[in-house]
């Protein structure tokens, strides 16, 4: 530390606030240079006592040759300039005459004069030259009157004298020059900081004084200035080139407060801004007819509707609007292809075509496009805000529940999941696209409400798959379980796993039932057999009937029968002939064939082994079917494509009076070929199987929230049953209500004596 440095210490301790005031105005150079005063004298407390009393007048008169000198300068008159020596005796007076013993302490005394003597400058000198300029001069002189550093003496005088008189003068021709530049043309933006730097420095600390002297005024002014734009621009522009405009403006304003306004200034001035460019035109521009929203969104305007997500965004409620348009349109959109697809299905319907065809394929298709078009939209112009994710779900929801040509949705799409996963489907995909694919499928399944539906229709279309060895690949069947899974939970997808895994125990056990056959010579079936044993709870329910099958096929049971039973004693075996297959060989007079039939096919075929002709009622009496089922099977063999049997007479349906033949005289080019059994409509049986679970689903739900609550009112009773089932379906009101008077007559709960509407739960 030199010796300067520790003097400066001393004075800061030993000198009252006002008189370093009083230093700090009049000497402002001199710790600027006070290396210089450090070589030339070196000053410490021991010379303190040593010194001459100085007298008030004496060392004012002394004071004042400073003062009119630094006036001269300032005012730019011939004078020379300070030196280190003038300096050094000004500040030595000055010190002096403040820490002489009393009376002779002239602290109060000098500060007065002091202020005294800035006034008179600034009244004689100061004033007078502010006033004689204008505008961008004025500025100019008030920034160089303004004696940096000002502080609190010189701000006082400053404030009194001049600020007060002038502050609305200069306000308005800083405004003045900010509209210049909003105009576009160059200004000083070092002048106008300068200036706003008074307005700061004048609150002493605070800001109330750029407040409100300049602020309120600034931000009236460009409330006003952005009004006049908005009026003209929302006539003349479209909705992109104002937004455009908007974001322009805005980002002009952001550099303002970087260049000349205070900090404090820029949330209050872009607020305006955007008040009066978005808040005030909000729906006349997101309206405007060729190119307002829904015209970006049918353009694919993906720049624009960004621009509009991050302008909108900043003012209040400023996405609400914009989210309703995205949600008329894209329901719009999805309404249209529902539309399509039913008119297809009405022209297909004209063609008596009664089947889930490429048509409804085509539509899952476009929805699932239509969903990745809009899901993008979401993520990329919307930034994911949730807004938009809410405003898809909910108009997909609308479109997504929409039936197209007699079938739900949810048939649609378990159909559609059913072609990309079988063999031979339409669909031609790779393993990533078939994956990518089910993804897609599973995150619309959100948007339906049926889902159960949709659970039943897939586990029917998986059973046909895994039992006839029509899956492509058990990797995807068992990564959609997996997707299904986290989507809707464990208990959605618990049958469709057993199903998988129950098919892969199936074959060891055709494995062991081989190994068994091998191993005891006298169990022998007398053909090939291939059994699947499945568990009933996870597949649909089929058909059981007693089918009366030919002798061949009845040693075959019995023997896979005596294998079951060493295997375990616990289980019972119902054989569901309905899904079995069989290769038969048919000897007719042109060539022997080979004929791949179901079980029902081949047991009526065998028959004609021992009779030479049938009627239908003997067919029917001898193979114990029922009619739907009798005339099913003999249509597919008589007046089909392949004519096995002769029909009398020979007609295209079956009637109970017909009578049938063996056709010796059938052939065909192939040598092996099969022949279809057209399978039953499930469509009736999968709905009444789906309402029949709802039933149950709807009656526990009841149970659990009465056992919990034990008082219930049946408004809240029914609102938290549709809550706790909204996951799976939506429960109808009628059926809610029919589950309750159902439950009261089964004694699981009781309506109060007092109010009809309060039930009471039954331990």
């Amino acid at each position: 530390m030199t010796h300067t440095h520790m003097y400066r210490q001393q004075l800061w301790i030993l000198l009252r606030p006002r008189s370093v005031l009083l230093l700090l105005l009049l000497l402002p150079s001199l710790l600027g240079e006070s290396e210089e005063l450090g070589a030339k004298v070196v000053w410490g407390p021991s010379g303190m006592n040593d010194r001459r009393t100085i007298d008030l007048d004496q060392g004012w008169e002394f004071m004042q040759k400073g003062i009119t000198k630094l006036k001269n300068l300032l005012e730019g008159l011939p004078e020379t300039q300070f030196i280190s020596e003038d300096y050094i005796m000004l500040y030595t007076t000055i010190y002096n005459m403040c820490t002489q013993k009393p009376p002779h302490d002239y602290s109060q005394q000098l500060y007065d004069k002091y202020k005294e003597s800035f006034e008179e400058y600034i009244t004689s000198m100061v004033l007078p030259s502010l006033r004689e300029k204008h505008d961008e001069f004025m500025l100019r002189e008030l920034v160089q009157r303004s004696l940096p550093p000002l502080n609190e003496v010189g701000l006082t005088c400053f404030r009194d004298l001049v600020y007060k008189e002038l502050y609305a003068k200069v306000r308005d021709a800083v405004i003045s020059l900010i509209d210049q530049e909003r105009e576009g043309e160059q200004i000083d933006r070092a002048l106008l900081k300068n200036v706003l730097d008074i307005f700061v420095e004048i609150g002493m600390g605070l800001m109330d004084r750029y407040e409100s002297d300049f602020e309120a005024s600034l931000l009236e002014d460009t409330a006003a200035y952005y009004s006049r734009k908005a009026s003209s621009w929302i006539l003349e522009d479209s909705c992109p080139d104002y937004m455009l405009k908007a974001e322009e403006c805005l980002k002009r304003e952001r550099d303002r407060v970087s260049h000349y306004l205070h900090s404090s200034s820029e949330p209050k001035l872009l607020e305006k801004v955007q008040h009066e460019l978005l808040s005030v035109y909000a729906n006349q521009l997101l309206e405007k007819e060729h190119s307002g929203c829904h015209a970006l969104l049918r353009d694919d305007k993906v720049e624009d509707l960004s621009r509009m997500f991050r302008l909108f965004s900043k003012i209040p409620r400023g996405l609400d609007p914009v989210a309703n348009i995205f949600k008329q349109h894209v329901t719009a959109e999805g309404t249209s292809l529902v539309k399509q697809a039913e008119d297809a299905a009405s022209n297909k319907k004209a063609e008596k075509k009664d089947v889930v065809g490429p048509q409804e394929q085509v539509f899952v298709r476009k929805v699932i496009e239509l969903h990745d078009k809009y899901l993008a939209y979401v993520n990329d112009c919307f930034q994911n805000h949730t807004l938009f994710h809410k405003a898809l779900k909910e108009a997909f929801e609308v479109f997504c529940n929409k039936g197209v040509g007699g079938s739900s949705s949810a048939e649609l799409l378990a159909t559609f999941c059913d072609n990309i996963l079988k063999k031979g489907g339409s669909e031609k995909l790779s393993d990533e696209a078939i994956e990518e694919t089910l993804e897609k499928v599973v995150k619309l399944l959100a948007y339906i409400s049926d889902k159960d539906l949709f659970a039943e229709f897939y586990r029917k279309k998986l059973a046909r798959r895994l039992l006839f060895d029509k899956s492509a690949n058990d990797d995807h069947e068992r990564s959609i379980l997996t997707k299904l899974k986290q989507q809707c939970g464990g208990q959605f997808t618990s049958k469709m796993e057993g199903m998988v895994t129950d098919l892969t125990l199936a074959r060891e056990n055709q494995t062991s039932f081989e190994e068994y056959l091998s191993n005891n010579p006298n169990a022998n079936p007398g053909i090939d057999l291939t059994v699947t044993v499945l568990t009933t709870g996870f597949w649909p329910s089929y058909k059981s009937f007693d089918l009366n099958l030919p002798a061949e096929m009845v040693r075959c049971v019995e023997v896979f029968k005596e294998f079951y039973q060493t295997k375990t004693k616990h289980r019972k075996l119902t054989w569901i002939y309905s899904l079995g297959t069989c290769n038969i060989i048919g000897k007719f007079e042109p060539k022997t064939m080979e004929l791949i039939v179901t079980t029902y096919q081949a047991s009526a075929l065998l028959l004609f082994n021992t009779s030479e002709r049938l009627s239908y009622s003997e067919i029917m009496n001898q193979l114990n079917l029922s009619d739907d089922d009798i005339v099913r099977l003999l249509h597919s063999l008589s007046c089909a494509k392949y004519k096995i049997l002769n029909k009398e007479p020979n007609t295209k349906t079956i009637l109970s009076t017909d009578h049938f033949e063996f056709n010796a005289k059938f052939t065909d080019k192939m040598r092996r070929i099969k022949i279809p059994l057209p399978p039953v409509d499930e469509k009736k049986k999968v709905i009444e199987d789906v309402d029949k679970d709802r039933r149950y689903a709807i009656d526990a739900s009841i149970v659990r929230i009465m056992k919990s609550r034990k008082v219930l009112g049946h408004q809240q009773l029914v609102m938290e049953c549709v809550e706790q089932l909204g996951r799976m379906f939506k429960p109808d009101f009628k059926a809610i209500k029919k589950r309750i008077e159902d439950l009261i007559t089964r004694d699981y709960l009781e309506r109060d004596k007092d109010n009809p509407n309060l039930f009471r739960y039954l331990a």
